[in-house]
């Protein structure tokens, strides 16, 4: 049984998210699923929410982690930090540009982009319309990692806002 740990970004994502909708259908074909809640999601701190993450892969053990938004620059700052043990699989949808000059986010920026995820398989989904992060930015933190991209066209920040209450490619990822 896999289990798979789902990281929300600022503000959490709770249904309709697309996140929402992956722990629940994976939960329907026995995937063993976490996806918590990170401490004070609407007024985020880097090291709250790694201290978080280190508790919660030590206890869960995850198999597979999915990341949206700011939860991708949690996972740089997390594997540059800390010893990580090889996931099966890494997903990254959505990450922030290391421009970002959002003032409740502060303490995540600038951040360093991994020599290694830490996974044996990586796929980033990006929009080329994402606020947080344009399509110039995408590419070239796609080359930095080394990894495969899927690029959705007018699709925002791939959340419900952008109407991505369910994003079956998702799905159909992790469980292949």
């Amino acid at each position: 049984m896999k289990k798979v740990l789902i990281l929300h970004g600022w503000g959490g994502s709770p249904y309709p998210h697309w996140q929402a909708f992956l722990a629940s259908k994976l939960i329907e074909v026995d995937y063993t699923v976490s996806f918590p809640v990170l401490p004070s999601k609407d007024k985020p701190n880097l090291d709250e929410w790694l201290e978080y993450l280190d508790s919660e892969i030590k206890h869960f053990n995850p198999d597979i982690v999915v990341c949206h938004s700011l939860a991708n620059i949690l996972w740089f700052h997390y594997v540059n930090k800390y010893e990580v043990k090889e996931l099966e699989k890494l997903m990254l949808v959505s990450p922030v540009s290391v421009t970002c000059d959002i003032k409740e986010l502060e303490t995540f920026f600038p951040y360093e982009v991994p020599q290694d995820l830490r996974s044996d398989e990586i796929i980033m989904a990006s929009s080329d319309n994402d606020p947080y992060m344009n399509i110039d930015e995408v590419y070239i933190l796609k080359d930095m990692l080394n990894i495969s991209l899927k690029v959705l066209e007018d699709a925002g920040h791939i959340n419900e806002k952008s109407g991505y209450g369910e994003l079956k490619c998702a799905y159909d990822w992790v469980i292949r």
